[in-house]
């Protein structure tokens, strides 16, 4: 594979491979990941909305909008990624992509929508743990997941319980859901 680039590995799009822009630390979300990612949440997305709140290469948000999820809002604070996130939806002729330059935390305190499906991998040099967890929890819909990426296993914010968990290389991976709900 290239550097800089991506490739899709499920759903309409398998196969395409993705461009993205060269950014320090940014890292994208392994193939072996995204595919035990998604065998947890499930291969359909039909109708899900979804936010990716540390976009960088878009695997994530491409991953899930392949897969037939209705609308994938993507954020990231560099500009030069959100143009080639614009650039590969169109591309890929992808509906429902609603593209941000922002901050995570800033998006989610103004931002009132609910998703089916939170993506939550900031750099792992940032800690925002703390802020971060119950900023994406409350943004999180009835029955929706939120799947996290950090450099250690995390403590879920409460009302908020682990439903699988893993670790490939220096990444641990998990997806959360409400407490209740498992």
């Amino acid at each position: 594979m290239a550097a800089n680039a991506i490739r899709i590995i499920g759903g309409q799009w398998r196969g395409h491979r993705l461009r993205f822009p060269a950014v320090p630390a940014l890292r994208p979300t392994p193939d072996r990941v995204r595919e035990t990612l998604f065998n947890w949440l499930g291969q359909d997305l039909s109708g899900c909305t979804i936010l990716d709140l540390f976009a960088g290469s878009g695997a994530l948000t491409f991953e899930a909008l392949s897969r037939g999820a209705a609308r994938a809002v993507a954020i990231d604070r560099e500009r030069a990624l959100v143009h080639a996130l614009a650039a590969n939806a169109a591309k890929l002729g992808a509906q429902g992509l609603e593209a941000h330059c922002a901050e995570a935390l800033a998006f989610l305190a103004r931002d009132t929508r609910c998703y089916d499906v939170i993506f939550l991998d900031p750099p792992f040099t940032a800690d925002l743990w703390a802020q971060l967890l119950p900023a994406a929890a409350a943004r999180l819909a009835p029955g929706g997941r939120l799947y996290v990426e950090a450099p250690a296993s995390i403590v879920p914010p409460p009302g908020l319980a682990v439903w699988r968990r893993d670790k490939a290389g220096q990444v641990h991976y998990h997806l959360l859901r409400h407490a209740g709900g498992i």
